[in-house]
Formats: structure tokens, sequence, C-alpha cells
């Protein structure tokens, strides 16, 4: 869910952008890299703990938590990228004065910093969705199959 999110949170942010420098069109077109799916996908594993730590504090407090964690993240996961493939994929080299070893960037602290106190709705939202095993359906849903599921668990069935 958090890969899908940040994809999609990174595609609208790169459309957005390149209207704002002058280098995008009408159409809004933005991007991502496929390196991205599994990288904001562990932001969930990331993000929980310290969104568990900081939770009473108040949201200055929780937003400079959140983006120092998201900018160590980056800067770890675009410095393994590197190693790894010889490239970063977001290379910021040279597009502003707070750039780190072209794998983040400084001035985008008070975007993380809304990112996450985003997602601390999102991950309220997640938390109250409940899967049970009543609730997993297997199998096409026909009269058949509910009288049998009621017959399981119990449940007197009216006639038809």
């Amino acid at each position: 869910m958090y890969g899908v999110l940040g994809w999609a949170m990174e595609i609208g942010f790169t459309a957005v952008s390149q209207q704002l420098d002058g280098t995008g069109d009408r159409r809004l077109q933005g991007h991502t890299y496929l390196w991205m799916l599994p990288l904001y996908g562990m932001s969930a594993a990331l993000f929980e703990p310290i969104h568990g730590r900081v939770r009473r504090r108040r949201a200055p407090v929780r937003g400079a938590a959140y983006a120092s964690g998201f900018i160590a993240a980056e800067y770890a996961s675009g410095w393994a990228l590197r190693r790894v493939t010889g490239v970063c994929p977001w290379d910021y080299t040279g597009r502003s004065r707070f750039v780190v070893d072209g794998v983040t960037r400084l001035d985008y602290a008070p975007l993380w910093a809304l990112v996450g106190l985003g997602m601390e709705r999102i991950e309220r939202a997640l938390s109250r969705v409940r899967v049970s095993e009543d609730q997993r359906v297997d199998g096409p849903v026909t009269r058949r199959s509910i009288r049998q599921r009621v017959r399981r668990r119990g449940i007197a069935a009216t006639a038809d």
C-alpha cells in the first residue's frame, strides 16, 4: 500500500514541480522509477515505529522527526543504489545548494514533514481496516455458498 501511495505521490509531485520550473507542459506528465516501489513500500517499516514514538508530540516535532527519517532513508537508499547500479535514479546534483552527495536534498525537509503528517492520517485509516476469516470470500458468492457459510457458523438459516 505504501509503495503504491509513494509512486502516486511522486508522479504528482514531479508533474507539478515541472510546471513550476517551466519544464512541464499542459499534460502534467509526471514520472517515477521502478526502484521506488520497494523503497516506498519499506517506508511502512520505518514510518510506523517513528510514529509510535512521536505520536503524542506536537505536529512540528512529529514533522521534524518524519523529515529527518525520510531524508536519512533517501540518502541511504540513493547511496546503496549508486553502489549497486552505478547511478542514483533521482540524482539531485546541481539542483540546489542543499544537495548532499547528489542523493538527497535538505531543502525538501518541509515537504517530507508534510508527507509524514499526511501519512499519519493514512496509517490511522489503514489501522481501522480489519479483514477476518469471516470476511474472506472463497469462490463465487451464491445462495448455496451463503447457506454453507451460515451452517458452518451455527446460525439458523431462514427459508428462501
